[in-house]
């Protein structure tokens, strides 16, 4: 298997220089993993895979007090780590190379939409009402999905198959917590083939 990548890997550059679709690496909120491709000269698709954020410690204090594990359950504290994060999104793109006066390769403003799933796991602490003295242990997974909104410009290279990008949009919880918003953003690097 590491052979065959290895090979594909060598071989991207002599296939072609078409420049439209593209893998690499997204650093920010969710890090992740992305494949784009061109549907149309100005339509994409987009499939990122990473890990998302931890949300704010009173979102999860909520989210146990409104299920409790029990009846008589009094939060203490929890622990949270990073679970998964999948998007799938499409843009509309624009050519605003003229616009920077850019000379070499070219500049393209993009703004779609998309929808997300992110989960988080979560161990909540917290005592019995009826024996405050016994520390119990609760361990769930926090799913959170909803629609995204996202604007962004990314550089094509005119001499290697490589583009930069850079982001920010916002995240709305619909299942979960309906109404939470999550700002989000992210640079990255893709290369193209």
């Amino acid at each position: 298997m590491k052979f065959k990548l290895i090979i594909l890997l060598l071989l991207l550059p002599v296939i072609s220089f078409a420049q439209e679709r593209g893998v690499g690496i997204r650093l920010g909120e969710p890090l992740s993993i992305t494949y784009k491709d061109f549907l149309t000269e100005y339509i994409s698709i987009e499939g990122m895979i990473g890990s998302a954020g931890i949300n704010g410690a009173s979102y999860y204090q909520k989210d146990f007090e409104s299920n409790l594990p029990e009846s008589n359950a009094f939060y203490i504290s929890h622990s949270a780590k990073k679970g998964i994060s999948f998007n799938v999104r499409s843009a509309y793109h624009e050519d605003i190379t003229d616009v920077f006066g850019i000379t070499e390769g070219y500049l393209m403003a993009y703004g779609g939409a998309g929808v997300q799933l992110r989960t988080t796991n979560v161990t909540y602490s917290y005592a019995d009402g009826q024996n405050s003295s016994m520390i119990k242990n609760d361990s769930r997974t926090n799913v959170d999905f909803g629609p995204e909104a996202f604007i962004g410009a990314e550089y094509y290279f005119d001499e290697v198959p490589i583009s930069v990008f850079g982001e920010a949009g916002f995240f709305l919880e619909l299942i979960d917590r309906i109404g939470h918003i999550k700002g989000q953003g992210g640079i990255g690097v893709r290369y193209l083939f």
